[in-house]
């Protein structure tokens, strides 16, 4: 085969995978947009990290991880990923969609700065009632949502940080951000 044959079919398979790549971070954010407090702050938010699925499993012992980008001012800045483990009563699995905003410029700089780690005092806003039956999936415990299609949160940053969660499925009700440890890579590195 010609190389330029090559090129066009390995154009043609590739190029249906990156748009359903890109299509989930945009599925995600439309999301959260949607949905009251999260949609509030994002209006307003210098920047934000949005994960499009989050995979949590534990029994005792547990983990979690997803792969997310990073946006400042609307614009996409680079790649971040996420690795939580955590430790007590807990089983089964669940998946999550995460959105992380910035309300100001120091806080996207301590996030893209390296490694950036969430204790155990932080605590997200669970969006899942409403949002979960937009977005096509199921599942989950409401708090602070309301049933149906329009769904009300609420959220408010602390230290420049607000973090809002969507269950997607799975046995595990509950989204947790303690213990979260993140990585960040510039776009194009």
């Amino acid at each position: 085969m010609s190389r330029r044959l090559l090129a066009i079919l390995g154009f043609l398979f590739l190029a249906p995978m990156s748009s359903a790549y890109a299509d989930e971070y945009t599925e995600t954010i439309a999301i959260f947009e949607n949905a009251g407090g999260s949609g509030e702050l994002m209006k307003t938010a210098y920047g934000y990290a949005v994960f499009p699925t989050v995979g949590k499993v534990g029994v005792g012992l547990g983990g979690a991880y997803g792969k997310g980008r990073v946006y400042e001012k609307g614009e996409y800045i680079g790649d971040t990923s996420l690795k939580q483990l955590s430790v007590g009563l807990q089983a089964g699995g669940q998946a999550y969609s995460q959105l992380i905003l910035f309300e100001h410029a120091p806080a996207l700089k301590e996030f893209t700065g390296g490694n950036f780690e969430f204790g155990a005092e932080a605590s997200a806003v669970a969006i899942t009632a409403g949002a979960s039956a937009q977005a096509g999936t199921s599942g989950g415990r409401s708090m602070g949502a309301t049933g149906g299609r329009d769904v009300s949160t609420t959220g408010r940053y602390s230290n420049g940080l607000a973090i809002f969660t969507v269950a997607k499925g799975g046995l595990m009700y509950e989204a947790s951000v303690s213990g979260q440890k993140f990585t960040y890579t510039p776009k194009g590195q």
